[in-house]
């Protein structure tokens, strides 16, 4: 029997110290639920913009246009009153960016974006009651822009009146990318390519097929590299080996040099005459350029007869 009384004895002890330990974790865990579905259900806002808080927009040369940093509210309660948001520039964001990607690679770092280029009314801006979403005008003038630089204007929260701003996402960098009808500076906008080359003199032709890229430099002007010359993103390259290309109103090309190259419009070749058209097989539209000029590579002059082709779509170019 007392064997038996020990036993019991003993479970009881047991039940003493288990029982406060099982209610502390009962407790715990719907603190944490209680915390947790708080955090779910609160309103918190955030500046839209990729992983890296960059905001990556096009503006067409030739014209002003209107860009916007937009802000989008979590939570599944409605709003009861206003969010107003004010946004304030910010030089060392940019700063931060450019040290934490490029580190000491300083002709990769982005510019900020010249003042003259871009007016801000108001930085304020407003997600109203009720609502999940608020943006702030840009007005954007991207003439005289390089495709070769990133431009950054640099915007962080600086006060808002009404619930919270996610810390990850109170601030945002908006890139400036330029564009224009044949291409867009952002490195891919790739043109089929069926070529002929003759190094001057020779009498044998190479036939060269392959792909151009083709950046925006002015409204109707654009720029690919020379004949057979190697792209790199790399603005000595292009210094050495661009040629620009002037579409005018009659669809007819001017071909010029980026910079040092020696290049030679050639005209009156039929199957090559120097011209932009739109071309539709029945199936694909396609951007056409038809170009032949002569450039010089080292002490070698070289022929080109050049046929370029970007397929598209006509309603969704205009829409975009």
């Amino acid at each position: 029997m007392k064997q038996v009384y020990r036993i019991n004895k003993n479970r009881r002890k047991g039940l003493e110290i288990v029982l406060p330990v099982f209610l502390l974790f009962i407790t715990a865990t719907c603190d944490r639920d209680e915390v947790f579905e708080r955090e779910q259900y609160k309103n918190v806002f955030a500046l839209i913009s990729e992983s890296d808080n960059v905001s990556r927009k096009f503006h067409k040369l030739g014209e002003e246009s209107v860009g916007y940093v937009a802000a989008s509210l979590g939570g599944t309660n409605p709003t009861t009153k206003d969010i107003i948001v004010d946004l304030v520039e910010d030089q060392s964001l940019l700063d931060d960016f450019n040290k934490t990607n490029y580190d000491t690679d300083i002709s990769k770092y982005g510019k900020p974006l010249p003042e003259s280029k871009y007016d801000i009314d108001t930085y304020r801006f407003t997600i109203p009651t009720g609502e999940i979403s608020g943006r702030l005008p840009i007005r954007i003038r991207p003439d005289g822009l390089s495709p070769d630089t990133a431009y950054f204007i640099s915007l962080r929260v600086d006060s808002h009146s009404a619930y919270e701003v996610n810390p990850e996402k109170s601030f945002v960098l908006y890139r400036i990318r330029t564009k224009n009808y044949w291409a867009q500076a952002d490195g891919n906008t790739n043109y089929s390519m069926r070529a002929k080359l003759r190094v001057q003199g020779s009498t044998s032709e190479l036939e060269m097929p392959g792909t151009k890229v083709m950046h925006p430099i002015t409204e109707n002007k654009v720029r690919i590299m020379a004949g057979n010359e190697t792209y790199e993103s790399d603005v000595n390259v292009f210094n050495r080996f661009a040629i620009v290309l002037e579409i005018d109103e009659d669809h007819k090309v001017t071909i010029s040099p980026y910079n040092n190259v020696e290049v030679t419009q050639v005209d009156g070749d039929p199957d090559f005459p120097n011209i932009f058209k739109i071309e539709d097989d029945g199936f694909k539209t396609y951007k056409t350029f038809l170009l032949r000029y002569d450039y010089k590579s080292g002490n070698t002059v070289y022929e080109m007869k050049e046929e370029l082709r970007l397929e598209f779509n006509e309603d969704e170019d205009e829409n975009e």
